[in-house]
């Protein structure tokens, strides 16, 4: 794990096209802090839902207990994987962005999540659908 204070940059490329990049942080008192954004443009679905898994799957953002991401408004992909991730998500419009506030679900939920029908994250174990396409890169 890195210093909680340094960012990392998470990368998911097509080839050598970076497609979706985040930067990502975490604090001594538990919370995950996210930016994300995608190349400008039509991309083909599951993209973007792949760098919310490649944030999702950090182990200091697993280690943590909640979730604060800033998204592009409008960006329902994000979006959408970021609330299947997490638990008790809370948004809101700020400006051309979106705040989103959320618990990260402990493995004990996620074994909840998969009796319940709901397939389980194969690395983090949080409940939703796992997408396939691109490759994901962090740097450290």
């Amino acid at each position: 794990m890195n210093h909680p204070e340094t960012p990392r940059h998470v990368e998911v490329k097509d080839g050598n096209r970076t497609i979706a990049a985040a930067e990502v942080t975490t604090s001594a008192a538990g919370t995950a802090r996210t930016w994300m954004q995608a190349v400008a443009g039509h991309i083909p679905p599951g993209w973007r839902a792949n760098l919310v898994d490649a944030v999702m799957d950090l182990p200091e953002v697993q280690a943590s207990a909640r979730l604060e991401a800033t998204v592009p408004l409008g960006d329902v992909e994000l979006l959408q994987r970021l609330r299947e991730r997490t638990i008790d998500a809370v948004t809101r419009p700020a400006g051309s962005t979106l705040l989103f506030d959320a618990t990260i679900p402990s493995p004990r939920l996620s074994a909840h999540a998969e009796a319940a029908g709901r397939a389980p994250h194969p690395v983090t174990g949080a409940a939703g659908d796992v997408r396939g396409g691109g490759e994901r890169s962090a740097d450290r």
